[in-house]
């Protein structure tokens, strides 16, 4: 029997089988043998055989965006509305069949968009080169999931089931689970919250089916087997989705209310060119990007020229970003906060590090006052301005 053969057992087994307390053991084990197969199948293959032209994309930019969805859904017009680059675009299905980068160049920031191919029901399996879509998928910093809005909800959790089978966690946090393997001393399993959904027996059994007999596990949220196995397997990967419901000039305005409504959802028409824009700011906001802006002595800011790191960055961030050995020789740095910029003199005074603005003007979060001098640890916001003083 096979591996697909095996998968397609344990799912029916899992689909057959009563859910309550009696039969929780029984499907905590057929879940961990199902994810075991699931990973072997993703293994690649030890044969010699082609790559697949067009899939081995160099990632480039500040962040990578990953269009998946059904075939004919509208990721190619998409594409090319958003980026220069031109993708095939017809009426009839699979038009793309290798994955084909854009740049889209907003904020300051050049994001990489991959139109790829359209994936079918068993992707995950292999089924029209869905194995290669999903493994490119993989390494996006979000993913925007391109919907038809006239077919419903089923492309939706057809999508979410492949994505999921293959270790795509959408919008959701990596499980707070401590889980440590150990040369000896057994198992050692604690919990720092009431558990209903897993306990210490579903946890041993679990592990001794990955042959692990010595661990420390401390669960810190109530987590289901689910979220403990993929704690173990390791591999998952947890990323932001936008859900983005393309065609809505062919359906009713009451049914275009009811799908924006819904959480990580944007309605579009490529056809009309409808609400882009919001789609562009919805995208900004979960890439979690940031602009900084850098100053030299005696000089104005160089408003055209920004650094683009990931919301949370330091200043030690900066510092690695504009060289490697910055850092090292770094003595301090003057943060300005831009957020009410709009009430600034402009020109930006050059004389502004030695003449603080009023407290009136300073109503960001990065700086209690501007100029701030800071340290290397010091957290940067959007649209600051930095200047960095070596020893």
């Amino acid at each position: 029997m096979g591996i697909l053969e095996k998968i397609s057992e344990i799912e029916k087994e899992i689909a057959r089988t009563q859910k309550n307390k009696a039969t929780e053991y029984h499907l905590g084990l057929l879940k961990a043998k199902l994810a075991k197969y699931r990973a072997q199948l993703l293994e690649p293959s030890k044969s010699a055989s082609s790559k697949g032209e067009g899939f081995d994309v160099m990632k480039s930019g500040d962040a990578r965006v990953a269009l998946i969805g059904f075939p004919s859904v509208g990721k190619s017009t998409f594409l090319s509305l958003m980026t220069s680059t031109a993708s095939e675009a017809a009426s009839y299905e699979f038009t793309t069949l290798t994955c084909i980068p854009g740049v889209i160049e907003y904020k300051g920031a050049n994001i990489q968009l991959l139109d790829l191919p359209g994936i079918i029901e068993g992707a995950a399996q292999g089924k029209g080169r869905g194995r290669q879509v999903i493994a490119v998928a993989r390494t996006a910093d979000v993913v925007i999931m391109m919907l038809d809005a006239t077919k419903g909800e089923v492309q939706r959790s057809l999508l979410e089931k492949e994505l999921e089978s293959v270790g795509i966690r959408l919008n959701k946090h990596k499980p707070n689970i401590y889980f440590k393997p150990k040369k000896g001393g057994g198992i050692s399993f604690n919990s720092t919250v009431t558990l209903t959904q897993c306990s210490e027996k579903l946890v041993q059994l679990i592990l001794h089916e990955y042959k692990i007999f010595n661990a420390e596990v401390l669960f810190r949220e109530d987590c289901s087997p689910d979220e403990f196995i993929d704690v173990i397997v390791g591999n998952r990967v947890y990323m932001p989705c936008l859900y983005v419901y393309n065609k809505i000039d062919q359906i009713s305005m009451e049914e275009v209310d009811r799908l924006a409504r819904k959480p990580n959802s944007v309605v579009i028409s490529c056809g009309m060119k409808l609400n882009l824009d919001y789609l562009l700011e919805m995208l900004w906001e979960y890439l979690a990007l940031t602009c900084i802006y850098t100053k030299k002595r005696g000089q104005r800011p160089d408003f055209t020229d920004a650094i683009i790191l990931r919301k949370g960055a330091s200043v030690e961030h900066v510092c690695h970003r504009i060289h490697r050995s910055l850092a090292s020789q770094f003595k301090y740095a003057l943060v300005w906060d831009t957020h009410a910029r709009g009430y600034l003199p402009w020109p930006w005074p050059v004389q502004a590090e030695v003449t603080p603005l009023p407290p009136f003007l300073t109503q960001g979060t990065s700086t209690k006052y501007s100029p701030q001098r800071v340290g290397l640890t010091h957290t940067m916001e959007h649209e600051d301005v930095i200047q960095i003083v070596k020893k």
